[in-house]
């Protein structure tokens, strides 16, 4: 008996030292932090809400029917073959280059340059959106389009929310020392300054919070998600989408969101813009009210007013029980039927914005 307490006491012991302890698992929230984080409207009850009801809580039956259809799995939620993708062009590197462009590199994160400043929208990185890399849905391809080391200067990071495939450890430690700022929701610059990155180096922001970074015009707007890194901090920081206005061009980011009057919102607020990233994939009926089926993201899309749109949230890993393709050909067929413009870049390949004509290859079969 007092063996397996023993046992039982080292192995709770191990636990709450690996929580507390883990670099990946991001900072705790302090009661210092809390109090003030209880100053946005967005706070309530120690933890952000969405700004309509947005229940995810399932029966005991339909979580034990869900572990059951993972465990089986879908043959194919994964690439049959090794996908398509292209080296990054090195226009990042030109400082004086005045088109504006991005470059998608798989899920949710991109590169985006925009009078003449380069921007990574969530820069997920790393092998798979797990805080231990050994384990979880590995990514696709097994190169990314660029090297992290021969990245150009980034003028900002720009993060939506703390999940492990929009903000990971591996890939900021890699990338701080390239990074002049970064910008993150309500509650994110602890985990960022746990992992060494400079304080005066980051800004947090609200909902509908608007600022100026570098000439450029940028607001942090809404999303209906939620938030957390491990088994004590769900929704002790907020999540967002960014609206990015230059001189050049106006992009809006959707971050991870279900669908909801937010996008109208923003639309009205913020449009028109000259190009989308909608989130796009990682879906399922049973949690449709924070992640949006891929019609729900072509209808956000013309919500917000958005000249051409790019499906993110898809191609590289997987997080959901749906065909890997399903997402893209999905989103394609309802552009068409509902007369919206819809862009499908391969994975490293550069998109001028603002262009005639935008890629639109169907490179995934």
């Amino acid at each position: 008996m007092f063996i397996t307490i023993g046992i039982l006491a080292v192995c709770v012991l191990a636990v709450f030292l690996l929580l507390q302890y883990y670099p990946a698992f991001g900072a705790r929230p302090s009661k210092e932090r809390r109090e003030q984080l209880s100053g946005s409207k967005q706070y309530a009850s120690k933890k952000f809400r969405n700004a309509i009801p947005t229940v995810m809580d399932t029966t005991t039956s339909e979580k034990l029917k869900l572990l059951i259809a993972f465990i089986r799995g879908n043959p194919h939620a994964k690439p049959g073959k090794p996908i398509v993708i292209e080296n990054m062009s090195d226009a990042y590197s030109k400082r004086g280059v005045r088109q504006p462009k991005l470059t998608w590199f798989g899920h949710s994160a991109a590169m985006l340059q925009l009078d003449g400043k380069n921007l990574l929208l969530d820069p997920m990185f790393g092998n798979a959106p797990s805080p231990f890399p050994f384990i979880g849905g590995k990514r696709f391809n097994s190169k990314l389009p660029f090297e992290i080391e021969k990245l150009p200067v980034i003028d900002a990071v720009l993060i939506s929310h703390d999940h492990y495939d929009h903000l990971d450890y591996g890939s900021i430690v890699k990338l701080k020392d390239k990074v002049k700022r970064f910008i993150v929701p309500l509650g994110v610059a602890p985990h960022l300054v746990m992992w060494g990155v400079n304080p005066a180096n980051i800004e947090e922001h609200d909902w509908w919070d608007e600022f100026d970074y570098e000439g450029l015009r940028l607001a942090c707007t809404p999303a209906r998600h939620f938030s957390g890194r491990s088994l004590t901090d769900r929704d002790a920081t907020l999540w967002c989408s960014w609206v990015i206005h230059g001189r050049e061009a106006k992009v809006f980011f959707s971050g991870d969101s279900g669908y909801g009057p937010h996008f109208k919102e923003i639309g009205d607020k913020y449009g028109p813009f000259d190009l989308t990233l909608m989130e796009c994939g990682q879906y399922d009926e049973r949690w449709a009210a924070i992640h949006m089926m891929p019609e729900e993201t072509i209808q956000a899309h013309l919500d917000v007013r958005g000249a051409v749109m790019i499906p993110i949230h898809w191609g590289a890993f997987t997080l959901a029980l749906h065909s890997w393709t399903d997402p893209v050909e999905r989103a394609v067929k309802a552009a068409k039927e509902r007369n919206a413009r819809i862009s499908t870049p391969k994975i490293g390949e550069t998109v001028l914005i603002q262009a005639a004509s935008y890629p639109s290859s169907v490179w995934w079969r």
